[in-house]
């Protein structure tokens, strides 16, 4: 094994503009379309915008993902979402994920998973999780150990038995879409989303992924709260310091 090295440019053997083009076009190609050092792209359905990647970059960047992806609306939080998703999948480093959103939007992220990413994921709903657990061949597994991936109703999972569960046998990664719709606002609205988001994100060990358009509401405390799921130094936030 040895380094490689290249000999300086010749400004002599300077090439035209149009191969300036073509060179750059390859090594943009190279990026998003290519292997390069992004194991998961050989799986996606599509071809990711330059700007997509950002929050896949700063993901890589960390030993245990930690995210706030806070985009407008239509930009591609989904998109963003699965490809940490899909990178941390095809790199080893984790075997089951879930993804955690308000009702109206698990088929759309089961479909989203499929489309994009070839990932198989079961909608897990009031009207699906007795089925889902029944078809399961060793009854002592839940839900979240037997499927490897997927998609839960906030809803659902929000009530304390269902809660439980899955604070018990959780995966090691873990979407929260629309996650400002988890924060505790106010001393006296203590919400279950929040309990049950907050209990997960203790386990530093945890990847979590946290999307939402409307990251601040003007409300501080659950600003602080939002940012303290992450890392919870940021607590220190909603006393405005």
């Amino acid at each position: 094994v040895f380094p490689a090295s290249f000999p300086p440019p010749d400004p002599e053997k300077a090439g035209t503009f149009s191969q300036a083009l073509l060179l750059r076009d390859a090594l943009r190609l190279s990026l998003r379309a290519g292997a390069g050092p992004l194991r998961s792209f050989g799986n996606l359905a599509f071809a990711p915008r330059a700007y997509q990647l950002v929050p896949l970059m700063m993901a890589l960047r960390e030993p245990v993902v930690r995210l706030l992806v806070a985009d407008d609306v239509g930009v591609g939080k989904t998109i963003e979402s699965g490809l940490i998703l899909r990178e941390l999948l095809d790199r080893g480093e984790i075997e089951r994920a879930s993804v955690l959103c308000p009702p109206p939007l698990v088929d759309q992220w089961v479909s989203e998973l499929e489309r994009h990413f070839h990932i198989t994921a079961k909608a897990v709903t009031s009207a699906s999780a007795d089925r889902l657990q029944r078809d399961i061949p060793d009854q002592s597994l839940t839900i979240f150990q037997y499927y490897p991936f997927t998609v839960v109703s906030l809803d659902y999972i929000k009530s304390d038995a269902h809660a439980a569960v899955f604070r018990q046998t959780a995966p090691e990664f873990v979407i929260v879409d629309e996650a400002h719709t988890c924060t505790q606002m106010g001393s006296g609205r203590s919400q279950r989303r929040w309990k049950l988001v907050k209990s997960i994100a203790e386990d530093q060990s945890r990847h979590i992924v946290l999307a939402t358009a409307t990251p601040h509401s003007g409300n501080q405390l659950g600003f602080a709260n939002l940012l303290s799921l992450l890392k919870p130094e940021f607590a220190a936030f909603a006393d405005g310091e």
